[in-house]
């Protein structure tokens, strides 16, 4: 079980802490020279974090929150060997049409927004809702491939060079 409860920290801070304490739980079944690779995300509206939701209605409640507004979307990324461990975070901003209550429940009874924090997915049917991205998409489907392969560069590995060996 990982720590979530993390109070005094910033919905930044916070996101980091949780993909670093994902990494933490594994590391220790890792080989020597293996590198942990964890993430987390969050969503966050007018200072409230949106997690995952708990049942149906709390997607709906959320989903409705969304609904026409600006909402921050922070991925922390976690990178640990027994040697070294980086993070670091990537936020977005994500715009949302209005939604009709009729959208809001199809999209609940598809089963896609139940694993998920803000209660969407934008590589799925969430996309239908975004209108504008300010930021980076893989970010928020869940894992800042670009600041992935910067923080790897930090263990000495270059990912585009690693074609080649394959």
């Amino acid at each position: 079980m990982v720590e979530e409860n993390y109070p005094d920290l910033t919905p930044e801070e916070l996101v980091v802490r949780l993909a670093q304490n994902k990494g933490e739980a594994i590391l220790p079944a890792a080989g020597e020279e293996d590198i942990v690779i964890s993430a987390d995300t969050i969503v966050v509206l007018n200072g409230e974090i949106l997690g995952k939701p708990k049942d149906e209605e709390d997607a709906f409640r959320m989903l409705s929150s969304l609904s026409g507004n600006t909402h921050l979307v922070h991925t922390g990324i976690a990178l640990l060997s027994h040697e070294k461990v980086e993070t670091a975070v990537v936020s977005s901003r994500v715009t949302f049409r209005e939604l009709t209550s009729q959208e809001i429940w199809d999209y609940i009874h598809s089963g896609e927004p139940m694993d998920k924090a803000g209660a969407y997915g934008i590589q799925g049917l969430g996309s239908l809702f975004v209108s504008h991205l300010d930021g980076d998409f893989f970010a928020v489907m869940g894992f800042p491939v670009c600041r992935f392969a910067e923080l790897m560069s930090s263990f000495g590995v270059e990912i585009l060079s690693l074609r080649r060996q394959f």
